[in-house]
Parts: structure tokens; C-alpha cells; sequence
């Protein structure tokens, strides 16, 4: 009978118990969820039923991945000017210059009048192999015609890249002659180097361009130094200028060559990612080599980081103008089909504790992305005093004042040099006219060219060539009128800016460095330092307190 009864009341006991539990879990999920529910459902769920209501009843058929494609680019936009989303047909392009190698044929290209120019042939690369020359003009590739509006950069890379070992046929057209020629090149490893120029300023100071860091960009540095090693160098300057970044592990590595054992290079901190300090190991061969690091406008990141170290530590003396101020860490997050995003997770701090990014408005990216412009209207490129610190002060290990709120600002600060600037030569550099005459006469001129192997030589032969005068009527006929007298005042910077650009297509770009080094202000700053002896920064010099006694 009791069991009877027990049985018959089961059902009420169980509805009690679920109705129980589902009043304890409603009591957790509003009390201990709290926001992130209502985000959930506010946010992510309100964006995934606004697709599938525009897929199932918007008027016409819409492609849904091509609104995402769109759409994300947008959102990320929405928090910072570094935040960003890779399509997965430019994801690969995105990482093959900080990979430092790419599978292709081994040229360097412009774009002129809507047709490939090959500009270099790589040395020993599938190019140069097959038998393509600098000068040749690419006009088919594997037997479709490939001139007029559908060249650009990207089209053409994603054409002439491709697996290793794989073929491509190739028509090119010779300076002279309307014959297509085809060559069948077989794609390869392509090297691509982040030290661009290693040589030697004088007998005494090693010069090396870096710029970009990628993965190879460690074991390049130490090659480099090697070898101004062996030529006798006992100073060394560290050229950063224009150098927008790259991977962090490479920037750290480089401080860790310079300094002492277990000094901070640099460390990052955000909401999620506790503070993460990077040391150096003490073991690096040129600890105390003089060292000057040159930077600009243009120098960001990485830069930043592997200068910040060197000025904190009081290292290195830092030569040049206020750098860019990019101090976003990202972390690459790639989704199925091969596309990714880069979501900034925390912020780079050097030594001192300097915030290197600078400041920005989520969202409004154009005011960001005109920064470098204020600065120019601003004068800051032109006098150390415009330059405005945002951020507080802080000290270096010997105590020199520093700020944050953006950038590295240089101990010794070199100005822009716009004395000979006019508008004339200004439209002609924008326009891109004096690229395309620098280009125009290499390939006419190449077989009197090639008798020149070194920057020196070839440069002299250039400055008998009366170019500006050629180039001058040479844009003339291209839409830019003739001004006498203010491509008289500028007649220096537009025999540098051809000169260089000649160099450059019939040399290397060390060879460009090297020309435009010659007379270049910041250079001469660095070899002032290590003069003076003034590379590695000292303590400033604390005024003497005196006791006065007044005497009647």
C-alpha cells in the first residue's frame, strides 16, 4: 500500500525537482552571467538573424559572404586603426615579406601606361634563368593577354606567384622591337632581405639599412656586422628610417646583441593579457660597440620597440625626427576558409614605461591616418620645440628625461631639409614623372649603362647627362608646365631624385643607399656622435647646490 502510494505521487516529486531547477538556474544565469548574456544575445545573435533575414526576404538574391566580407573590415575599424581583416586571397601576400622568402619568378616590376616593366631580375632566380631582361615589358601571361585596365600590383603578383616547381609562360616585348618573345619559367624560391645596405661610411664606422623586420632579419643582422667587422669598423649606425615593423621576436632579438645581462627591452600589458616582460640574455657579441640608431616619421613598431630599448638602457644614441607611434600588439587569428584577422591584445611599453602608441579615437582612422600631416603643418619636422609631448615623463636608466604618449623622440634631433623644395618639385615627385623618366632612360640607355658596376663611377657619368633639363621637357610633354625658375631652385634635389633612381634600376638598392647617404644630414649626425664620443648616453650633469652666506 505505501509503495503504491509512493509511486503514485513520483510524477509530482519530479515536476517540483525540474521546476526547482529551472528557477535555481534562471536565479544564476541573471545574477552570475550578467552583461555578457545580454551582449550575446543583443549583439552577435541580432547580426546573425539580420543575414539569415536578408538571405531569406530581401528582395533580390544577395551573396552573403561577399556582406561579411564587407561588413568586417567595418567592425574592426570600429576599435582601433590597427585592427584588421585579411581577405583569404590576400593573406599569403600579407605574410611572404616578414617570411622573407615567396615562391615566384624573381622580378621587380612598375606599372607604366597600364603594362608590366620589369625593372630587376633577381640573380640566379627562374627569371634570369629563363632569359628575361631588366627593361623587358611583360604583355601575356600563359597565353592570355595581359595589358590595359586589368594590370595592377595585385593582379600581377597573383598571376607570376604561385607554387614551387610549378610553370608559367611568360611574353615579353624588347625595348625596340613589337615581337612577343615567350619564355617558359619555372617558379622558385624567391629570398627577399630586410637589411638592405651594408657597407662602410669611413674607415672606422659600419653603416646597415634594415627595413622591415621578419624572420630572417636577426640572423641578416649578424651577418652584417660580421662583415663591417672584418672591414675595420669599430662604430656601428643601425639605419630604421621608413621602417614600418614586423614581427616582435625579431626586434628583441636584436636589442638582446646589444645589451648587458637581464636589461628589460620591452613589455606588453592588456585587459587579457597580464603584463609579459622580455629580457635580454647577456650573451650578445657586440655589447659595447658605439651605436647610433637612426629614425623618422616613418619608423613604427618594431622599430620602436628596438629603439625604445636602446635609448631606455641609455645604449645607443637615437639620431632623427619623432617616430610614428604604433604600440598595438596583434595577435593573427585565421577563420576556416583561410582568411584572418589581426585583433589588437595589448600594448607595447619600453623600459621606462613609456607607452609607445599614440593617441587615437576608435573609429575616426582618418584623423590617425593624417597624423603625419598635422605634424608637417605643425612644424615638428622642422624644429624639435614643435614637438608636442601628450604623455607624461619618465627616465631612462641614467636618468635623462623622456615622454611618452606616442613615438620615440630622438636625443639628437635632425630636421627635414626643405630649403630647395618648390611646387614644381613636388608635383614632380607626387606625379610620379620623374619614376617614370628615371625608367624611361635606364631602358634606353641600359647597354651604355652596363659598363658601370659601382654606385661612384656611375654617378659621375650621370651628372654630365644634363638630366634635369631632359627630364624638364620630358614632363613638359606629360602635362607638367615648365617653371625655369623654380626647377633652377630645386635643380639639386631633381639631379638626386633621377640620379638615384638610375642607380637603383642598373645597380642595387645598396648602391641607392649609398648615393643618397652621401650628403644625407642625419648620416653626418651619427659620425658627429661617435666623434665626439657621445654614443652612449650619460647621466645629466646635476647642478651644484652651494651654501651662500650673507655677509654684512
Amino acid at each position: 500500500m505505501s509503495q503504491n502510494k509512493s509511486n503514485r505521487f513520483m510524477p509530482l516529486w519530479l515536476a517540483l525537482c525540474v521546476a526547482f531547477g529551472v528557477l535555481i538556474g534562471t536565479f544564476y544565469a541573471n545574477h552570475f552571467s550578467g552583461n555578457r548574456l545580454n551582449i550575446i544575445n543583443s549583439g552577435s545573435s541580432r547580426l546573425s538573424n539580420l543575414l539569415h533575414i536578408i538571405d531569406d526576404q530581401y528582395v533580390d538574391s544577395v551573396n552573403i559572404n561577399d556582406l561579411v566580407e564587407k561588413a568586417l573590415p567595418e567592425i574592426l575599424a570600429e576599435l582601433d586603426p590597427h585592427s584588421v581583416y585579411i581577405s583569404a586571397k590576400d593573406v599569403q601576400m600579407a605574410t611572404d615579406d616578414l617570411k622573407g622568402s615567396f615562391s615566384g619568378v624573381g622580378i621587380e616590376f612598375i606599372i607604366r601606361n597600364d603594362t608590366i616593366h620589369v625593372q630587376n631580375v633577381i640573380k640566379d632566380g627562374p627569371a634570369e634563368k629563363a632569359g628575361i631582361l631588366a627593361g623587358d615589358k611583360i604583355v601575356n601571361i600563359n597565353n592570355k593577354t595581359f595589358t590595359g585596365k586589368i594590370v595592377t600590383e595585385e593582379e600581377a603578383k597573383h598571376r607570376l606567384k604561385g607554387v614551387k616547381g610549378s610553370k608559367v609562360k611568360i611574353g615579353v616585348q624588347r625595348y625596340g622591337s613589337k615581337e612577343v618573345k615567350y619564355f617558359l619559367v619555372t617558379r622558385g624560391d624567391i629570398t627577399t632581405h630586410s637589411v638592405s645596405a651594408t657597407y662602410m661610411l669611413n674607415d672606422s664606422t659600419g653603416y646597415m639599412r634594415i627595413k622591415s623586420f621578419g624572420e630572417r632579419t636577426y640572423a641578416e643582422m649578424i651577418n652584417s656586422l660580421q662583415q663591417l667587422t672584418l672591414q675595420g669598423a669599430d662604430n656601428i649606425v643601425i639605419d630604421l628610417r621608413d621602417n614600418t615593423g614586423g614581427y616582435l621576436e625579431s626586434a628583441i632579438q636584436m636589442a638582446d646583441e646589444f645589451l648587458k645581462k637581464d636589461q628589460l627591452i620591452v613589455y606588453t600589458e592588456g585587459r587579457k593579457n597580464p603584463r609579459r616582460e622580455y629580457r635580454s640574455r647577456g650573451k650578445g657579441s657586440y655589447q659595447n660597440i658605439p651605436l647610433v640608431v637612426l629614425i623618422n616619421e616613418g619608423s613604427a613598431s618594431a622599430s620602436e620597440i628596438f629603439a625604445g630599448a636602446m635609448q631606455d638602457n641609455d645604449r645607443a644614441t637615437i639620431v632623427g625626427r619623432r617616430s610614428f607611434g604604433k604600440g598595438l600588439v596583434q595577435q593573427q587569428i585565421q577563420f576556416p576558409d583561410g582568411s584572418m584577422i589581426r585583433l589588437t591584445i595589448a600594448r607595447y611599453y619600453t623600459p621606462s614605461g613609456r607607452c609607445i602608441q599614440k593617441p587615437f579615437k576608435p573609429g575616426d582612422n582618418l584623423q590617425y591616418e593624417q597624423d603625419l600631416v598635422s605634424r608637417y603643418q605643425h612644424g615638428e619636422f622642422f624644429s624639435q620645440d614643435s614637438i608636442k609631448h601628450t604623455g607624461p615623463a619618465y627616465h631612462t636608466n641614467n636618468g635623462r628625461l623622456v615622454y611618452g604618449g606616442g613615438g620615440i623622440t630622438p636625443d639628437i634631433f635632425v630636421a627635414e631639409d626643405t630649403t630647395a623644395m618648390t611646387s614644381y618639385y613636388k608635383q614632380a615627385a607626387v606625379s610620379g614623372l620623374i619614376l617614370q623618366y628615371a625608367f624611361k632612360y635606364t631602358d634606353e640607355n641600359r647597354q651604355k649603362l652596363k659598363q658601370f658596376t659601382e654606385m661612384q663611377p656611375l654617378s659621375e657619368y650621370l651628372t654630365g647627362r644634363n638630366l634635369v633639363s631632359d627630364f624638364a621637357n620630358y614632363a613638359e610633354k606629360n602635362g607638367l608646365r615648365r617653371r625655369n625658375n623654380l626647377i633652377m631652385k630645386s635643380h639639386n634635389l631633381l639631379e638626386e631624385y633621377i640620379q638615384s633612381r638610375i642607380i637603383y634600376n642598373m645597380l642595387d638598392e645598396q648602391a641607392w643607399n649609398q648615393y643618397l647617404n652621401r650628403d644625407d644630414k642625419m648620416v653626418k649626425a651619427a659620425l658627429e656622435v661617435f666623434k665626439n664620443g657621445e654614443s652612449f648616453p650619460k647621466a645629466p650633469i646635476k647642478p651644484v647646490k652651494r651654501n651662500i652666506t650673507n655677509r654684512h
